[in-house]
Protein backbone atom coordinates (compact mmCIF):
# COMPACT_ATOMS: atom_id res chain seq x y z
CA UNK A 1 0.00 0.00 0.00
CA UNK A 2 2.75 2.46 0.89
CA UNK A 3 4.41 1.95 -2.49
CA UNK A 4 1.36 3.53 -4.13
CA UNK A 5 1.59 6.73 -2.08
CA UNK A 6 2.92 9.87 -3.73
CA UNK A 7 5.26 11.97 -1.56
CA UNK A 8 4.07 15.49 -0.76
CA UNK A 9 7.35 16.91 -2.04
CA UNK A 10 6.76 15.21 -5.40
CA UNK A 11 3.29 16.73 -5.63
CA UNK A 12 4.78 20.13 -4.80
CA UNK A 13 7.50 19.71 -7.43
CA UNK A 14 4.93 18.78 -10.08
CA UNK A 15 2.79 21.75 -9.13
CA UNK A 16 5.77 24.15 -9.19
CA UNK A 17 6.97 23.08 -12.64
CA UNK A 18 3.35 22.91 -13.80
CA UNK A 19 2.74 26.55 -12.79
CA UNK A 20 5.69 27.61 -14.91
CA UNK A 21 4.40 25.62 -17.89
CA UNK A 22 0.92 27.01 -17.17
CA UNK A 23 2.31 30.54 -17.41
CA UNK A 24 3.79 29.82 -20.82
CA UNK A 25 0.54 28.43 -22.21
CA UNK A 26 -1.69 31.12 -20.72
CA UNK A 27 0.41 33.89 -22.26
CA UNK A 28 0.17 32.10 -25.59
CA UNK A 29 -3.63 31.72 -25.52
CA UNK A 30 -4.28 35.11 -23.91
CA UNK A 31 -2.20 36.83 -26.59
CA UNK A 32 -4.11 35.04 -29.37
CA UNK A 33 -7.23 36.90 -28.30
CA UNK A 34 -5.38 40.24 -28.36
CA UNK A 35 -3.91 39.87 -31.86
CA UNK A 36 -6.32 42.35 -33.50
CA UNK A 37 -5.46 44.93 -30.81
CA UNK A 38 -1.71 44.31 -31.11
CA UNK A 39 -1.97 44.52 -34.92
CA UNK A 40 -3.51 47.99 -34.66
CA UNK A 41 -1.09 49.25 -31.99
CA UNK A 42 2.09 48.16 -33.78
CA UNK A 43 0.70 48.38 -37.34
CA UNK A 44 1.50 44.77 -38.28
CA UNK A 45 -0.36 42.19 -40.40
CA UNK A 46 -1.99 38.87 -39.47
CA UNK A 47 0.95 36.88 -40.85
CA UNK A 48 3.36 39.00 -38.77
CA UNK A 49 1.49 39.01 -35.47
CA UNK A 50 1.19 35.20 -35.45
CA UNK A 51 4.96 35.07 -34.89
CA UNK A 52 4.26 35.98 -31.25
CA UNK A 53 2.98 32.41 -30.96
CA UNK A 54 5.12 30.74 -33.63
CA UNK A 55 8.48 32.12 -32.46
CA UNK A 56 7.71 31.18 -28.87
CA UNK A 57 6.83 27.64 -29.91
CA UNK A 58 9.93 27.42 -32.11
CA UNK A 59 12.18 28.31 -29.17
CA UNK A 60 10.39 25.82 -26.92
CA UNK A 61 10.68 23.12 -29.59
CA UNK A 62 14.42 23.79 -29.93
CA UNK A 63 15.13 23.69 -26.17
CA UNK A 64 13.01 20.64 -25.29
CA UNK A 65 15.21 18.15 -27.21
CA UNK A 66 18.01 19.14 -24.84
CA UNK A 67 15.94 18.05 -21.82
CA UNK A 68 17.38 14.53 -21.61
CA UNK A 69 20.93 15.97 -21.78
CA UNK A 70 20.09 18.68 -19.23
CA UNK A 71 18.48 16.13 -16.90
CA UNK A 72 21.62 13.96 -16.97
CA UNK A 73 24.03 16.90 -16.56
CA UNK A 74 22.40 19.43 -14.20
CA UNK A 75 20.41 19.19 -10.99
CA UNK A 76 16.67 19.51 -11.45
CA UNK A 77 16.42 22.37 -8.96
CA UNK A 78 19.06 24.39 -10.81
CA UNK A 79 17.28 23.84 -14.11
CA UNK A 80 14.01 24.96 -12.58
CA UNK A 81 15.50 28.15 -11.10
CA UNK A 82 17.06 29.04 -14.47
CA UNK A 83 13.77 28.45 -16.28
CA UNK A 84 11.79 30.53 -13.80
CA UNK A 85 14.15 33.52 -13.92
CA UNK A 86 14.23 33.45 -17.73
CA UNK A 87 10.45 33.53 -17.85
CA UNK A 88 10.30 36.48 -15.44
CA UNK A 89 12.78 38.37 -17.65
CA UNK A 90 10.54 37.67 -20.65
CA UNK A 91 7.51 39.03 -18.79
CA UNK A 92 9.35 42.27 -18.02
CA UNK A 93 10.41 42.70 -21.66
CA UNK A 94 6.89 42.10 -22.97
CA UNK A 95 5.11 44.21 -20.40
CA UNK A 96 7.27 47.24 -21.25
CA UNK A 97 7.77 46.60 -24.99
CA UNK A 98 7.98 49.92 -26.94
CA UNK A 99 8.10 48.14 -30.32
CA UNK A 100 6.93 44.86 -31.84
CA UNK A 101 10.45 43.40 -32.02
CA UNK A 102 10.86 43.81 -28.24
CA UNK A 103 7.58 41.97 -27.75
CA UNK A 104 8.94 39.15 -29.94
CA UNK A 105 12.20 39.10 -27.96
CA UNK A 106 10.30 38.73 -24.70
CA UNK A 107 8.31 35.81 -26.11
CA UNK A 108 11.56 34.15 -27.21
CA UNK A 109 13.03 34.46 -23.70
CA UNK A 110 9.84 32.98 -22.24
CA UNK A 111 10.20 30.12 -24.71
CA UNK A 112 13.61 29.31 -23.23
CA UNK A 113 12.08 29.07 -19.77
CA UNK A 114 9.12 26.96 -20.82
CA UNK A 115 11.34 24.69 -22.93
CA UNK A 116 13.26 23.75 -19.79
CA UNK A 117 10.25 23.53 -17.45
CA UNK A 118 7.74 21.52 -19.48
CA UNK A 119 9.74 18.27 -19.86
CA UNK A 120 10.98 18.72 -16.31
CA UNK A 121 7.44 18.34 -14.98
CA UNK A 122 6.79 15.12 -16.91
CA UNK A 123 10.26 13.74 -16.05
CA UNK A 124 9.44 14.20 -12.35
CA UNK A 125 6.15 12.32 -12.85
CA UNK A 126 7.78 9.46 -14.78
CA UNK A 127 10.71 9.17 -12.34
CA UNK A 128 9.13 9.77 -8.95
CA UNK A 129 5.45 8.70 -9.16
CA UNK A 130 4.45 5.02 -8.51
CA UNK A 131 3.55 3.14 -11.70
CA UNK A 132 -0.04 2.57 -10.59
CA UNK A 133 -0.57 6.36 -10.38
CA UNK A 134 1.19 7.38 -13.60
CA UNK A 135 -2.00 7.85 -15.63
CA UNK A 136 -3.66 9.93 -12.94
CA UNK A 137 -0.63 12.17 -12.36
CA UNK A 138 -0.03 12.62 -16.09
CA UNK A 139 -3.66 13.74 -16.16
CA UNK A 140 -2.99 16.17 -13.32
CA UNK A 141 0.04 17.50 -15.20
CA UNK A 142 -2.09 17.90 -18.30
CA UNK A 143 -4.77 19.62 -16.18
CA UNK A 144 -2.29 22.18 -14.83
CA UNK A 145 -1.22 23.15 -18.33
CA UNK A 146 -4.72 22.54 -19.72
CA UNK A 147 -6.33 25.11 -17.41
CA UNK A 148 -4.35 27.79 -19.23
CA UNK A 149 -6.09 27.38 -22.62
CA UNK A 150 -9.39 27.28 -20.73
CA UNK A 151 -8.98 30.64 -19.03
CA UNK A 152 -6.39 32.23 -21.32
CA UNK A 153 -8.77 33.72 -23.92
CA UNK A 154 -11.16 35.06 -21.26
CA UNK A 155 -8.24 36.36 -19.19
CA UNK A 156 -6.76 38.06 -22.25
CA UNK A 157 -10.14 39.50 -23.22
CA UNK A 158 -10.83 40.89 -19.74
CA UNK A 159 -7.40 42.48 -19.43
CA UNK A 160 -7.50 43.94 -22.94
CA UNK A 161 -11.03 45.31 -22.52
CA UNK A 162 -10.62 46.96 -19.11
CA UNK A 163 -6.87 47.65 -18.87
CA UNK A 164 -4.26 46.93 -21.54
CA UNK A 165 -2.87 43.75 -23.08
CA UNK A 166 0.43 44.58 -21.30
CA UNK A 167 -1.14 43.68 -17.95
CA UNK A 168 -1.33 40.05 -19.09
CA UNK A 169 2.38 39.88 -18.28
CA UNK A 170 2.12 41.92 -15.09
CA UNK A 171 -0.53 39.65 -13.55
CA UNK A 172 1.60 36.54 -14.12
CA UNK A 173 4.49 37.76 -11.96
CA UNK A 174 2.89 36.58 -8.66
CA UNK A 175 2.26 33.15 -10.21
CA UNK A 176 5.94 32.89 -11.13
CA UNK A 177 7.00 33.91 -7.62
CA UNK A 178 4.77 31.23 -6.04
CA UNK A 179 6.16 28.68 -8.50
CA UNK A 180 9.74 29.71 -7.65
CA UNK A 181 9.31 29.37 -3.88
CA UNK A 182 7.50 26.03 -4.16
CA UNK A 183 10.03 24.60 -6.60
CA UNK A 184 13.05 25.57 -4.53
CA UNK A 185 11.50 23.84 -1.49
CA UNK A 186 10.13 20.69 -3.16
CA UNK A 187 12.22 19.68 -6.18
CA UNK A 188 14.58 16.85 -5.26
CA UNK A 189 17.38 15.11 -7.14
CA UNK A 190 16.72 11.37 -7.27
CA UNK A 191 19.22 10.20 -9.88
CA UNK A 192 23.00 10.66 -9.98
CA UNK A 193 24.33 13.17 -12.51
CA UNK A 194 26.52 12.17 -15.44
CA UNK A 195 29.15 14.20 -17.20
CA UNK A 196 28.29 15.01 -20.78
CA UNK A 197 29.26 17.30 -23.64
CA UNK A 198 26.65 19.30 -25.52
CA UNK A 199 26.47 18.54 -29.24
CA UNK A 200 26.52 22.13 -30.52
CA UNK A 201 26.31 21.04 -34.16
CA UNK A 202 23.20 18.99 -33.38
CA UNK A 203 21.57 21.97 -31.65
CA UNK A 204 22.30 24.20 -34.65
CA UNK A 205 20.77 21.62 -36.99
CA UNK A 206 17.62 21.57 -34.84
CA UNK A 207 17.39 25.36 -34.94
CA UNK A 208 17.75 25.40 -38.72
CA UNK A 209 15.16 22.59 -39.03
CA UNK A 210 12.47 24.30 -36.99
CA UNK A 211 13.18 27.82 -38.25
CA UNK A 212 13.27 26.79 -41.91
CA UNK A 213 10.11 24.70 -41.86
CA UNK A 214 7.96 27.01 -39.75
CA UNK A 215 9.16 30.20 -41.48
CA UNK A 216 8.50 28.66 -44.88
CA UNK A 217 5.02 27.41 -44.00
CA UNK A 218 4.00 30.64 -42.26
CA UNK A 219 5.14 32.83 -45.17
CA UNK A 220 3.93 30.64 -48.03
CA UNK A 221 0.66 32.57 -48.43
CA UNK A 222 1.57 35.94 -46.98
CA UNK A 223 3.21 37.35 -50.11
CA UNK A 224 5.55 39.43 -47.94
CA UNK A 225 8.70 37.78 -49.36
CA UNK A 226 9.63 36.19 -52.68
CA UNK A 227 8.07 32.72 -53.21
CA UNK A 228 11.48 31.29 -54.13
CA UNK A 229 12.85 32.29 -50.71
CA UNK A 230 9.92 30.57 -49.01
CA UNK A 231 10.66 27.26 -50.72
CA UNK A 232 14.37 27.64 -50.07
CA UNK A 233 13.58 27.92 -46.35
CA UNK A 234 11.43 24.77 -46.44
CA UNK A 235 14.07 22.77 -48.34
CA UNK A 236 16.83 23.95 -45.99
CA UNK A 237 14.70 22.93 -43.00
CA UNK A 238 14.12 19.45 -44.44
CA UNK A 239 17.81 18.98 -45.25
CA UNK A 240 18.78 20.05 -41.73
CA UNK A 241 16.30 17.52 -40.32
CA UNK A 242 17.79 14.71 -42.42
CA UNK A 243 21.31 15.67 -41.33
CA UNK A 244 20.21 15.74 -37.67
CA UNK A 245 18.66 12.26 -37.93
CA UNK A 246 21.77 10.89 -39.63
CA UNK A 247 24.06 12.51 -37.06
CA UNK A 248 21.99 11.15 -34.15
CA UNK A 249 22.21 7.60 -35.47
CA UNK A 250 26.02 7.71 -35.50
CA UNK A 251 26.54 9.12 -32.00
CA UNK A 252 26.83 7.13 -28.80
CA UNK A 253 24.92 9.74 -26.83
CA UNK A 254 23.06 12.20 -29.10
CA UNK A 255 21.25 15.20 -27.67
CA UNK A 256 18.00 13.51 -28.69
CA UNK A 257 18.02 9.73 -28.94
CA UNK A 258 15.67 8.85 -31.80
CA UNK A 259 15.67 5.09 -31.10
CA UNK A 260 12.09 5.21 -29.68
CA UNK A 261 10.90 5.75 -33.25
CA UNK A 262 12.13 2.22 -33.94
CA UNK A 263 9.15 1.06 -31.87
CA UNK A 264 6.17 1.08 -34.25
CA UNK A 265 3.58 1.39 -31.49
CA UNK A 266 5.35 4.51 -30.16
CA UNK A 267 5.64 6.07 -33.64
CA UNK A 268 1.92 5.56 -34.35
CA UNK A 269 0.87 7.29 -31.15
CA UNK A 270 3.42 10.07 -31.68
CA UNK A 271 1.98 10.83 -35.13
CA UNK A 272 -1.57 10.93 -33.77
CA UNK A 273 -0.33 13.20 -30.97
CA UNK A 274 1.08 15.59 -33.60
CA UNK A 275 -2.26 15.70 -35.42
CA UNK A 276 -4.15 16.49 -32.21
CA UNK A 277 -1.75 19.27 -31.25
CA UNK A 278 -2.01 20.87 -34.70
CA UNK A 279 -5.79 20.67 -34.36
CA UNK A 280 -5.88 22.30 -30.93
CA UNK A 281 -3.49 25.17 -31.72
CA UNK A 282 -4.94 25.72 -35.17
CA UNK A 283 -8.40 26.19 -33.69
CA UNK A 284 -7.04 28.43 -30.93
CA UNK A 285 -5.80 30.78 -33.67
CA UNK A 286 -8.79 30.55 -36.02
CA UNK A 287 -11.69 30.90 -33.58
CA UNK A 288 -10.71 34.11 -31.67
CA UNK A 289 -9.83 35.90 -34.91
CA UNK A 290 -13.02 34.70 -36.64
CA UNK A 291 -15.17 35.80 -33.71
CA UNK A 292 -13.67 39.30 -33.70
CA UNK A 293 -13.08 39.96 -37.40
CA UNK A 294 -16.19 38.24 -38.83
CA UNK A 295 -18.78 38.16 -36.03
CA UNK A 296 -17.75 41.53 -34.59
CA UNK A 297 -17.18 40.22 -31.05
CA UNK A 298 -14.96 42.11 -28.64
CA UNK A 299 -11.84 40.44 -27.27
CA UNK A 300 -13.71 39.75 -24.02
CA UNK A 301 -16.71 38.26 -25.80
CA UNK A 302 -14.48 36.05 -27.92
CA UNK A 303 -12.75 34.77 -24.78
CA UNK A 304 -16.05 34.00 -23.08
CA UNK A 305 -17.35 32.15 -26.14
CA UNK A 306 -14.44 29.67 -26.19
CA UNK A 307 -14.27 29.39 -22.38
CA UNK A 308 -16.86 26.60 -21.84
CA UNK A 309 -15.18 24.21 -24.27
CA UNK A 310 -11.66 24.94 -23.06
CA UNK A 311 -12.72 24.53 -19.41
CA UNK A 312 -14.38 21.20 -20.20
CA UNK A 313 -11.23 19.86 -21.87
CA UNK A 314 -9.04 20.90 -18.95
CA UNK A 315 -11.40 19.48 -16.30
CA UNK A 316 -11.51 16.10 -18.03
CA UNK A 317 -7.71 15.64 -18.06
CA UNK A 318 -7.31 14.06 -14.58
CA UNK A 319 -10.57 12.14 -14.97
CA UNK A 320 -9.39 10.62 -18.24
CA UNK A 321 -6.09 9.77 -16.54
CA UNK A 322 -7.96 7.78 -13.88
CA UNK A 323 -9.90 6.01 -16.66
CA UNK A 324 -6.56 5.10 -18.21
CA UNK A 325 -5.31 3.61 -14.92
CA UNK A 326 -8.49 1.54 -14.47
CA UNK A 327 -9.53 0.67 -18.07
CA UNK A 328 -6.36 0.84 -20.10
CA UNK A 329 -5.82 3.12 -23.09
CA UNK A 330 -8.16 1.76 -25.77
CA UNK A 331 -11.62 2.94 -24.72
CA UNK A 332 -10.87 6.48 -23.46
CA UNK A 333 -8.58 7.26 -26.41
CA UNK A 334 -10.83 5.88 -29.17
CA UNK A 335 -13.99 7.40 -27.71
CA UNK A 336 -12.22 10.75 -27.35
CA UNK A 337 -10.80 10.64 -30.89
CA UNK A 338 -14.25 9.83 -32.31
CA UNK A 339 -15.80 12.79 -30.48
CA UNK A 340 -13.01 15.08 -31.79
CA UNK A 341 -13.79 13.89 -35.31
CA UNK A 342 -17.49 14.62 -34.80
CA UNK A 343 -16.74 18.14 -33.57
CA UNK A 344 -14.47 18.88 -36.54
CA UNK A 345 -17.06 17.59 -39.02
CA UNK A 346 -19.53 20.05 -37.50
CA UNK A 347 -17.04 22.94 -37.69
CA UNK A 348 -16.11 22.21 -41.31
CA UNK A 349 -19.53 21.39 -42.75
CA UNK A 350 -21.82 23.95 -41.11
CA UNK A 351 -22.58 26.81 -43.55
CA UNK A 352 -20.80 30.14 -43.11
CA UNK A 353 -21.10 32.42 -41.29
CA UNK A 354 -20.83 30.41 -38.09
CA UNK A 355 -22.89 31.94 -35.30
CA UNK A 356 -21.52 32.38 -31.80
CA UNK A 357 -23.90 29.66 -30.55
CA UNK A 358 -22.70 27.21 -33.22
CA UNK A 359 -19.08 27.88 -32.30
CA UNK A 360 -19.80 27.28 -28.60
CA UNK A 361 -21.53 23.95 -29.30
CA UNK A 362 -18.95 22.66 -31.79
CA UNK A 363 -16.05 23.64 -29.55
CA UNK A 364 -17.67 21.93 -26.56
CA UNK A 365 -17.90 18.68 -28.53
CA UNK A 366 -14.32 19.07 -29.80
CA UNK A 367 -12.85 19.74 -26.35
CA UNK A 368 -14.83 16.86 -24.80
CA UNK A 369 -12.94 14.55 -27.14
CA UNK A 370 -9.60 16.29 -26.53
CA UNK A 371 -10.07 15.97 -22.77
CA UNK A 372 -10.64 12.21 -23.04
CA UNK A 373 -7.90 11.41 -25.54
CA UNK A 374 -5.02 13.88 -25.61
CA UNK A 375 -3.22 13.27 -22.31
CA UNK A 376 -3.81 9.53 -22.57
CA UNK A 377 -2.15 9.38 -25.98
CA UNK A 378 0.98 10.88 -24.42
CA UNK A 379 0.88 8.45 -21.48
CA UNK A 380 0.26 5.45 -23.73
CA UNK A 381 3.06 6.47 -26.14
CA UNK A 382 5.60 6.64 -23.31
CA UNK A 383 4.24 3.34 -21.98
CA UNK A 384 5.48 1.63 -25.15
CA UNK A 385 9.11 2.37 -24.17
CA UNK A 386 11.55 0.84 -21.73
CA UNK A 387 12.51 2.70 -18.56
CA UNK A 388 15.87 3.65 -20.11
CA UNK A 389 14.14 5.23 -23.12
CA UNK A 390 11.52 7.22 -21.24
CA UNK A 391 13.52 10.43 -20.69
CA UNK A 392 14.33 10.60 -24.40
CA UNK A 393 10.78 9.55 -25.27
CA UNK A 394 9.45 12.37 -23.09
CA UNK A 395 11.81 14.81 -24.83
CA UNK A 396 10.63 13.58 -28.23
CA UNK A 397 6.93 13.88 -27.36
CA UNK A 398 7.32 17.35 -25.88
CA UNK A 399 9.43 18.46 -28.86
CA UNK A 400 6.97 17.29 -31.49
CA UNK A 401 4.12 18.75 -29.42
CA UNK A 402 5.63 22.23 -29.59
CA UNK A 403 6.70 21.83 -33.22
CA UNK A 404 3.21 20.66 -34.16
CA UNK A 405 1.69 23.59 -32.26
CA UNK A 406 3.90 26.04 -34.17
CA UNK A 407 3.11 24.30 -37.45
CA UNK A 408 -0.64 24.23 -36.74
CA UNK A 409 -0.64 27.94 -35.91
CA UNK A 410 1.49 28.81 -38.95
CA UNK A 411 -0.60 26.76 -41.40
CA UNK A 412 -3.89 28.13 -40.05
CA UNK A 413 -2.53 31.68 -40.14
CA UNK A 414 -1.31 31.19 -43.71
CA UNK A 415 -4.72 29.96 -44.86
CA UNK A 416 -6.58 32.81 -43.12
CA UNK A 417 -4.12 35.36 -44.56
CA UNK A 418 -4.52 33.81 -48.02
CA UNK A 419 -8.29 34.18 -47.79
CA UNK A 420 -7.91 37.84 -46.77
CA UNK A 421 -5.76 38.71 -49.82
CA UNK A 422 -7.76 40.91 -52.20
CA UNK A 423 -10.98 40.63 -50.17
CA UNK A 424 -12.71 42.59 -47.45
CA UNK A 425 -11.65 41.77 -43.90
CA UNK A 426 -14.95 40.03 -43.08
CA UNK A 427 -15.30 38.04 -46.32
CA UNK A 428 -11.60 37.21 -46.50
CA UNK A 429 -11.35 36.04 -42.90
CA UNK A 430 -14.48 33.91 -43.29
CA UNK A 431 -13.12 32.26 -46.45
CA UNK A 432 -9.64 31.69 -45.00
CA UNK A 433 -11.15 30.27 -41.81
CA UNK A 434 -13.24 27.85 -43.89
CA UNK A 435 -10.10 26.61 -45.63
CA UNK A 436 -8.34 26.21 -42.29
CA UNK A 437 -11.26 24.25 -40.80
CA UNK A 438 -11.28 21.86 -43.78
CA UNK A 439 -7.58 21.21 -43.31
CA UNK A 440 -8.01 20.64 -39.56
CA UNK A 441 -10.82 18.19 -40.33
CA UNK A 442 -8.32 16.27 -42.47
CA UNK A 443 -5.91 16.12 -39.53
CA UNK A 444 -8.65 14.74 -37.28
CA UNK A 445 -9.49 11.99 -39.79
CA UNK A 446 -5.82 10.98 -40.05
CA UNK A 447 -5.45 10.89 -36.24
CA UNK A 448 -8.60 8.78 -35.84
CA UNK A 449 -7.43 6.22 -38.42
CA UNK A 450 -3.96 5.96 -36.88
CA UNK A 451 -5.32 5.45 -33.37
CA UNK A 452 -7.89 2.91 -34.53
CA UNK A 453 -5.14 0.82 -36.13
CA UNK A 454 -2.65 1.24 -33.27
CA UNK A 455 -5.09 0.39 -30.49
CA UNK A 456 -6.57 -2.57 -32.35
CA UNK A 457 -3.05 -3.99 -32.55
CA UNK A 458 -2.60 -3.22 -28.84
CA UNK A 459 -5.82 -5.09 -28.04
CA UNK A 460 -4.65 -8.16 -30.01
CA UNK A 461 -1.30 -8.11 -28.21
Amino acid sequence: MTTDRIEKRVVGAIFATGLLSFSGVIVETAMNITFPTVMREFNVTTSTVQWLTTLYLLIVATVIPLSAFLKRTFKMRRLFITANLLFILGLVLDGSAPAFWVLLLGRAVQGLGTGIALPLMFNIILEQVPQSKIGTMMGVGTLITGIAPAIGPTFGGLVTTFLSWRYIFVFLLPVLIISFVLGVRCIQQKEALQQGKLDVSGVLLLIVTFAGLIFGVSEISSGSIAPALVWVAIVVGLLALLLFVRRSRHQKRPILDLSPFGTTSFSQRALAFVMFQMLALGLSFVLPNYLQLVNGATALQAGLIVLPGAALGAALAPISGRLYDHMGPRRPILVGASIVLLGMFAFALLPMPLSNAEIICCYLVFMLGIGLAFGNILTDALGQLSALQQADGNAIMNTIQQFAAALGTAVSSALVASGQNGRSQIDGTALGSRWALWLLLGFSIIAWLILLRALRQHNKA
